[in-house]
């Protein structure tokens, strides 16, 4: 079921691109870091190598976090294979990734439209269809996904539902030709903004924390979504959304999130029921 994923006690708590803080942004040695301090989720993101490789890379360029230059997409795999991450870690596939940890979730923002085709097969080949979470800032990325998808599996809101949910969109009514279409504006009732999130497979909306209001967040829950806030890196920040009762937090400051939840009895380590 597409609700698996977001199965575990709650709160939620994510590694922010492995948790940038204390190695490089989505390497190896980040994940491993978090998975070492007993992080059920890890978020990353994803780019597709010009012959249909997917990998743990947030730019569409190499040039900001590697010691190489060139647009993901335009390269192969192989020749991807040679940069280095903060000049030290290489590039990390998704289906390794997936398969190193069998028991852990991933977060997974779809950062360009070449990452889609292949995201199926890495799906299929690592039976990870439970355990990971597809989100986009782009609505049209999203709804491509999850036709190329085929089945089932849990997805966090696009901007545009984010707002059906924090603005209710009361105007307008739902489309019955297809899933999640409108015919102008996003549909009135409580009931048919639920049935709606549920056609387009949502689960959960992941917003700032400006977005994270006790209003958004109570009617978040009302709908029956989840509520993750990123990427909140101060202590007193998560202390402040722990109180309004948000579902999860993502944050670079892995080993700060684990002592506050800790301190509040909230944290829920791997292979907790």
């Amino acid at each position: 079921m597409a609700t698996a994923f977001l199965d575990h006690p709650r709160p939620l708590a994510f590694a922010h691109r492995g948790g940038a803080a204390h190695a490089p942004e989505n390497s190896w040695r980040a994940f491993e870091h978090a998975v070492g301090l007993g992080y059920q989720y890890l978020e990353t993101d994803l780019q597709a190598t010009a012959d249909g490789v997917l990998v743990a890379f947030h730019d569409r360029t190499l040039d900001r976090v590697t010691d190489a230059q060139g647009r993901v997409s335009r390269l192969t795999h192989t020749q991807l294979s040679s940069a280095r991450i903060d000049g030290t870690e290489p590039i990390p596939r998704l289906d390794d990734l997936l398969g190193a940890w069998p028991d852990v979730r991933f977060n997974l923002d779809v950062k360009d439209v070449s990452a889609i085709a292949p995201l199926p097969g890495v799906l299929r080949r690592t039976n990870a269809w439970d355990r990971v979470c597809v989100c986009s800032f782009s609505a049209s990325r999203l709804r491509a996904t999850r036709r190329a998808l085929g089945r089932p599996v849990c997805m966090a809101a696009s901007p545009f539902g984010t707002a059906v949910v924090r603005f209710g969109g009361p105007r307008g009514r739902h489309d019955p030709k297809g899933p999640g279409r409108l015919r102008s504006h996003p549909p009135q009732s409580p009931g048919l903004v639920m049935d709606w999130l549920a056609r387009t497979g949502v689960r959960c909306v992941q917003v700032p924390i400006s977005v994270a209001t006790p209003s958004f967040i109570g009617r978040a829950q009302a709908l029956g979504l989840q509520v993750h806030v990123w990427t909140i890196n101060e202590r007193s920040a998560m202390e402040r959304l722990l109180d309004l009762g948000v579902d999860g937090i993502m944050t670079d400051e892995t080993v700060t999130l684990r002592e506050v939840l800790s301190a509040r009895s909230l944290w829920h380590p791997r292979g907790a029921s």
